[in-house]
């Protein structure tokens, strides 16, 4: 009980630090809409040819951001471009508001594999002069300075990224297995996808909002450590100050926390990249995540979760985790797949859509992506529609008409 006053103290706090984060430094375009007249819909309109990641919704500020891999975008809520960042040659994921700052932070990684190459080729570039290695990066983004199209990622000063090195010692790890050849990439971990701010878990994180990094998971059904998604906490209150470089792409820093305050598993079961979306509601103080279907016979694959927000970790053997470890866990909440299987615990919908946008308004309504290809042109685009949450087994969101 104590857990969950302390919980409830910290998620109000942070509810007051979204609804007052307008008087933070930053300006807003236009008064903020009444969420009775919030557009059903907002549109990226035609973009390049990769598709959209993430994407987030700035009431306040009345804009939109948007993550195309290699671009962001930045729209007010009727879907009129107001700016981009372009020039990343890495891969941008998805993008959570700082609620106090309102600064953008979004995953950013740099691969050295099949993904990184195709995005490098696509943005014309044929590798020679980038590092030979993988590094995963939080990017930061300062709003304010988003004001025209085509805005350079390196040269206007618009954005800067903190390394996680603690992700990078997962990714290159190599992995023992009883009586089994070794594996690459302890957990399963591919990098880094979705990224959110919550209140923290624990007793020590005060009132300050944490930023949670999920990984992404490669789905190979060949191996068990890679069944739960790993969510790393850190506390960006200082990472301005300590840091946050500009990056030289062609010679990126090695800048960063040497590991998060927390690390929490969520055993959800078998996904293809780990969740790819993840989005605190202050309204109900739980975390929902979208997710790409998994390949596992044996588990339901579900491609939508809720993570308990208001439940303490709970310290336990992590399972199918070679070396054996005890890790903090999380639980789900929602309907569940198996009464009294082994699957018993993994809660979750099939829902198709949210693996590329999920945006919480914080009333129950969510913006969520659905994304898709022009016919004629090839072109990537966005259309946030506004959904609400009913939590049913058969339909979890119904879409706003």
């Amino acid at each position: 009980m104590t857990h969950f006053i302390q919980t409830a103290i910290r998620h109000i706090a942070l509810s007051a630090t979204i609804l007052s984060a307008a008087g933070c430094g930053v300006q807003a375009r236009q008064p903020a809409p009444s969420t009775d007249t919030l557009p059903h819909v907002i549109s990226s309109g035609l973009q390049d040819r990769f598709h959209v990641q993430g994407a987030v919704a700035d009431l306040k500020r009345g804009c939109v951001y948007f993550s195309f891999t290699t671009k962001l975008i930045k729209t007010d809520l009727q879907g009129n471009l107001i700016g981009s960042v372009d020039g990343l040659t890495g891969h941008l994921g998805d993008l959570a508001l700082h609620p106090g700052t309102g600064r953008l932070y979004g995953s950013l990684e740099y691969k050295d594999d099949d993904i990184g190459r195709g995005i490098r080729k696509g943005v014309g570039q044929d590798g020679s002069d980038m590092p030979q290695t993988s590094a995963f990066y939080i990017a930061v983004f300062n709003p304010d300075r988003i004001t025209r199209p085509g805005m350079d990622a390196e040269r206007d000063s618009v954005m800067t990224a903190v390394c996680l090195p603690a992700v990078s010692a997962d990714y290159h790890a190599r992995v023992s297995r009883p009586g089994r050849p070794d594996v690459a990439h302890r957990y399963g971990c591919s990098g880094i996808d979705g990224v959110t701010f919550a209140p923290g878990r624990e007793k020590k994180d005060g009132m300050q909002p944490l930023l949670y990094v999920a990984y992404g998971i490669y789905a190979d059904s060949t191996r068990t450590d890679n069944d739960y998604q790993v969510l790393q906490a850190y506390d960006v209150s200082r990472w301005e100050r300590m840091y946050e470089r500009p990056l030289s792409q062609a010679h990126p820093h090695s800048s960063g926390p040497a590991c998060p305050e927390h690390c929490y598993f969520v055993y959800t079961g078998n996904t293809t990249y780990g969740l790819q979306n993840l989005a605190y509601d202050p309204g109900s103080g739980n975390f929902y995540a979208a997710a790409y279907k998994g390949i596992k016979n044996g588990f339901p694959n579900y491609t939508l979760f809720v993570i308990d927000g208001n439940a303490a970790p709970r310290k336990e053997k992590l399972r199918g985790v070679y070396p054996e470890e005890e890790g903090l866990t999380l639980p789900l909440l929602g309907p569940a797949a198996d009464s009294s299987g082994t699957c018993h615990d993994i809660r979750g919908w099939h829902f198709p859509w949210g693996a590329t946008g999920l945006s919480p308004i914080g009333d129950g309504r969510f913006y969520i992506s659905h994304n898709g290809v022009d016919s004629i042109t090839g072109r990537q685009f966005c259309n946030l529609k506004l959904y609400k949450w009913t939590g049913k087994a058969e339909k979890a969101f119904s879409e706003e008409k």
